[in-house]
């Protein structure tokens, strides 16, 4: 028999504790009615209930760690690998000399070559699903800080703004110097002293809406009222949809203003978003999220089939549980281990080398993100290409478009046929290619019409300071235990070229910015990226296994898979998902992050290996259930 113990969805908020979001301690209610007044509740108060340690994962993360009850929610704290560095009044550092440091955009354009090279291994699939597995442990909420929020950075207003950063560009800048652009906008990461919940004066720590833990956040959101009320049709354990143009969908949402800010009027109509918003925002995030919404409701169908005694609720969690886990299964197993090697990852005990259980749990360490992590993956702007190529379900070529210009505009995928041609493009087209060249669109569009000119590769240095991240040789050094004191100990870790080109732009090679030795290491043996990238990355893939206590290959987790029902999840494949779920996906190769080749050719949808959800049968519920019709 198969007992499913969740976490009621309808329960009533009669017995819940209060939490302060940042320290994790009680709260009493007079304290809430301050934060109450500050108008800052949202991000410094946790509201929970008590935890039941039989319960299956909550959707606000809570209760992860019985101990420790609102580590695993939104709203709660990174953790740093380093400790973070600034200068007085918390200001990025400056040179080791004092001098300042050369400006991020100048990094930049020294630092990374312009143009179009197309991987011919990597396929555009692969880095939509690394960007849709960053977009579970962050939210968009700096981004849309400064192109919504406060705009107006490089004006002379944001020069009275702290919140503001100017990203200054050189007069001889190879791009800007034809134009009368000399500032690139952003604003500085929310924390929770900008928000109000610590004071200010102490170390700034960046603050989310997303859950810390991999668990399709971005898909069922981190607040469960939010999934109640946007989410639930509570019927068939179905999550809410919308048909249009033959076509599912997530329900339209009528917050439009600041979510579909760039669909084209009036012909794009369209503008969706699950009960986490940001899962529309770009474009990358918005097509995995429509999968993964449909993917919900496939899954919810097979097992109503099978288990037809089964109610809503048990069958909406149940396909929660899988369809999280099937995420999890593609992202460890099929994409990383093609990008950071699979026997490296199997080393470091990010993989298990056994399909059957991993029991890794390990209560004293927290269900947190490391800063760095989220940061590091940053690294994958590099490798994005700027252009969405259209196919047609034969593979002929069709039309193309920038890919910066879908942020925000959900409308576009339901127009023109538009979401099946880039479906078809996505398992087609290659990624760009992993070297020292970057996307025009990508380092002087990056936004499309949100902004004049945008560097997604200048912001991502500029964060670098503003998040207080030590130098590339304390990370050099945490990694490999390898002291760096001069350019020459460089040597074997980066080419030659490369160091002569950092030694011009830095003064002394303890001021070099964590980002910017990432990138222009060699590539790790086995894999294709970074060594410190790899580090920084695995540090956290092995924090998230041991630190989730409802982590998928579990036994021992409330409700865990039986092993018939986790040696299903194993075939779990993203070529599956899009045979299942995508427009007009009836031939696609078996590994889709990969171009299709002679080994990997592209064929039927009947012969990509699928779920026997049969393993999700419940036998004495079946019989109740047809003993009771046979009586009626």
């Amino acid at each position: 028999m198969i007992i499913f113990v969740f976490l009621s969805l309808f329960a009533v908020t009669v017995n819940c504790i209060f939490y302060d979001s940042y320290t994790g301690n009680v709260i009493s209610k007079d304290e809430v009615k301050q934060h109450d007044k500050a108008n800052n509740t949202f991000w410094c108060v946790g509201e929970f209930e008590p935890c039941d340690p039989n319960e299956g994962r909550r959707v606000d993360g809570s209760c992860n760690n019985l101990q420790h009850p609102t580590r695993g929610a939104s709203h709660t704290p990174f953790v740093r690998v380093l400790p973070a560095v600034y200068d007085k009044d918390f200001e990025p550092k400056t040179a080791k000399s004092g001098n300042a440091m050369p400006t991020p955009r100048y990094l930049r354009t020294n630092l990374w070559s312009v143009g179009k090279v197309s991987s011919q291994l990597f396929t555009q699939l692969a880095i939509h699903d690394f960007v849709f597995m960053s977009a579970d442990v962050v939210s968009l909420h700096d981004t849309v800080k400064y192109i919504i929020w406060k705009p107006y950075c490089c004006t002379a207003k944001g020069k009275t703004d702290r919140d503001c950063v100017q990203n200054k560009i050189p007069d001889d800048d190879p791009v800007h110097r034809f134009s009368d652009i000399r500032c690139l906008n952003m604003t500085r990461p929310e924390s929770f002293q900008s928000t109000g919940c610590v004071k200010n004066g102490t170390v700034p720590e960046r603050i989310t809406s997303s859950t810390p833990l991999l668990d399709l956040s971005m898909l069922y959101g981190s607040d469960l009222k939010s999934l109640l009320a946007k989410g639930r049709l509570f019927k068939g354990g179905l999550l809410k949809y919308e048909i249009s143009n033959g076509r599912i969908w997530p329900p339209s949402t009528k917050s439009q203003i600041n979510l579909c800010l760039l669909n084209d009027k009036p012909r794009e109509t369209r503008c969706h978003a699950t009960p986490e918003d940001g899962s529309n925002t770009l474009a990358s995030v918005n097509i995995m999220a429509v999968w993964f919404w449909r993917h919900h409701n496939f899954i919810a169908e097979q097992l109503a089939k099978i288990n037809p005694c089964w109610d809503d609720n048990t069958l909406f969690n149940t396909a929660r549980d899988i369809n999280i886990a099937v995420a999890i299964q593609i992202y460890f197993y099929e994409l990383l281990p093609l990008f950071l090697g699979r026997d490296n990852l199997v080393r470091d005990g990010v993989l298990s080398s056994s399909f059957g259980y991993r029991d890794a749990y390990n209560p004293e360490i927290l269900p947190q993100v490391s800063l760095e992590y989220p940061f590091v993956l940053r690294w994958l702007h590099s490798v994005q290409e700027g252009t969405l190529k259209m196919y047609d379900t034969k593979g002929y070529y069709l039309k193309q478009y920038p890919i910066v210009n879908l942020t925000l505009r959900t409308g576009f995928f339901d127009v023109d046929n538009n979401i099946d041609y880039i479906t078809q493009g996505a398992f087609r087209q290659g990624s760009a290619n992993i070297d020292h060249t970057a996307d025009p669109d990508i380092v002087d569009i990056g936004l499309g019409p949100h902004q004049r000119a945008s560097d997604l590769m200048t912001n991502d240095i500029s964060k670098n300071r503003y998040f207080g991240f030590q130098p590339y040789v304390k990370y050099h050094e945490f990694c490999f235990g390898k002291t760096i004191k001069k350019w020459g100990d460089l040597e074997g870790v980066i080419d030659p070229e490369r160091i002569e080109i950092l030694r011009d732009l830095y003064e002394d090679v303890e001021d070099m910015d964590l980002l910017a030795g990432i990138w222009v290491e060699r590539r790790i043996k086995g894999g294709f990226v970074p060594p410190t990238f790899y580090c920084l990355v695995v540090e956290q893939l092995v924090r998230n296994i041991v630190s989730d206590r409802h982590w998928y290959e579990s036994s021992e987790r409330p409700n865990a898979f039986s092993l018939q029902q986790l040696f299903e999840i194993r075939k779990a494949s993203i070529a599956r998902i899009l045979c299942d779920v995508a427009d007009k996906v009836t031939e696609i190769q078996p590994q889709a992050f990969l171009r299709p080749h002679s080994r990997n050719r592209i064929s039927r949808c009947e012969n990509i290996p699928s779920i026997d959800f049969a393993a999700w049968k419940d036998f004495k519920c079946n019989e109740q259930y047809t003993w009771q019709l046979v009586n009626e």
